[in-house]
């Protein structure tokens, strides 16, 4: 092997095992329009979750779950345009609380929201939601276990204001993030396999 061979193949192992540039997140924030819309802090923890887990998402999504499920609490921000894309409602867990989201869980069985940073995966046709959005749990312990549970962003009726005006509250999951019909046929076209999700709660 001569010496250019040499230089070039240690050149790209080095850009291989190179870290994510760390990003400006205040700057970032205040960029993407956020100020007085997402919880600075919030938008903050979701970066610094991705940066150590070495990824540089074009999108993230953000479900801040200390938000009662009457707030539009559901955020898909574009970071490489710096522009907020959406937001709406999305519904927690049956065993998470009633209209605040107050526990979660990475265990089967649970009907809890699982926190955390997580990868969107593959689109699917859910039997019982319909076009859908596989979850791969990034972290371990806190929601490696969502693939396995089946946690899925998905459709559901009782993500809607007329929900909200009839009972208080959005409906529940059974540990999905869920959101609206309209919003979900969005989210297919917004955030591609890949993408990441990030959802905040105590």
């Amino acid at each position: 092997m001569n010496n250019r061979i040499a230089l070039l193949l240690m050149a790209v192992a080095l850009c291989a095992f190179a870290p994510v540039e760390r990003l400006d997140a205040p700057a970032l924030h205040r960029d993407c329009g956020l100020t007085g819309v997402l919880d600075q802090a919030v938008f903050l923890k979701a970066i610094a979750r991705a940066e150590r887990l070495g990824t540089a998402p074009k999108v993230i999504a953000i479900a801040d779950m200390t938000q009662p499920s009457t707030a539009q609490r559901f955020y898909v921000v574009d970071l490489e345009h710096k522009k907020l894309l959406l937001r709406s409602w999305v519904a927690h867990g049956k065993n998470s609380g009633e209209d605040r989201c107050v526990r979660t869980s990475n265990k089967s069985g649970s009907l809890c929201t699982s926190a955390g940073l997580m990868r969107i995966g593959q689109r699917i046709v859910s039997p019982k939601h319909g076009d859908a959005l596989l979850l791969h749990g990034l972290e371990k312990g806190v929601n490696d276990k969502a693939l396995e549970r089946e946690i899925i962003i998905h459709a559901a009726d009782y993500v809607s204001a007329a929900h909200i005006s009839e009972h208080g509250r959005l409906g529940r999951s059974w540990g999905c993030p869920a959101v609206s019909p309209d919003v979900m046929s969005r989210l297919l076209k917004l955030l591609p396999e890949g993408s990441l999700l990030y959802v905040h709660a105590k």
